[in-house]
């Protein structure tokens, strides 16, 4: 499955960052724009890390059982509104070869196993830009996958807006 219907496949991860979006704008603006179009050598695959309730909600204890659930309709609500997003994106460029995915876990992994699992040739993450403390702190979604997807990956880096 290395190339569906001859073609190879592109996975783009998203979340709920304008990094997000502009990478999954500047991907088919680039990739996908006439006179590609639908010529495109490219399927893609639009995937989002939902992550699990439970790394959310940073409690322990009598209570954490009823919120859980709570918290894991809000976290379906904002993967179908960032899913909406994406194929709105996907309807103003006029890409439709497009398969759209919801995966629970870190996006890390989430991420690298959509390249497994696609045989995809090729995975684009925006950058949030952050600097190197906020990396080692908070992780870098983009650095992890350039060292351990099996793919070529793109990191898209949104222009700073001169003000």
């Amino acid at each position: 499955m290395a190339a569906v219907e001859g073609k190879e496949v592109m996975v783009v991860g998203i979340d709920d960052s304008q990094h997000s979006t502009y990478a999954l704008e500047w991907t088919f603006d680039h990739f996908f724009t006439p006179p590609l179009g639908s010529d495109s050598p490219f399927k893609v695959v639009v995937v989002y890390a939902k992550p699990f309730a439970s790394s959310v909600v940073s409690l322990a204890g009598p209570g954490v059982a009823e919120v859980l659930p709570i918290v894991d309709s809000d976290l379906k609500k904002m993967a179908a509104r960032i899913m909406g997003k994406a194929k709105e994106i996907c309807i103003s460029k006029s890409v439709s070869d497009v398969i759209f995915e919801v995966v629970e876990g870190d996006a890390r992994n989430v991420l690298c196993e959509a390249v497994e699992r696609h045989h995809a040739s090729v995975l684009v993450v925006g950058s949030h830009g952050y600097g190197a403390i906020k990396r080692v702190v908070l992780g870098s979604v983009s650095d992890y996958c350039a060292h351990q997807a099996h793919c070529t990956v793109m990191i898209v880096k949104r222009p700073k807006i001169k003000t």
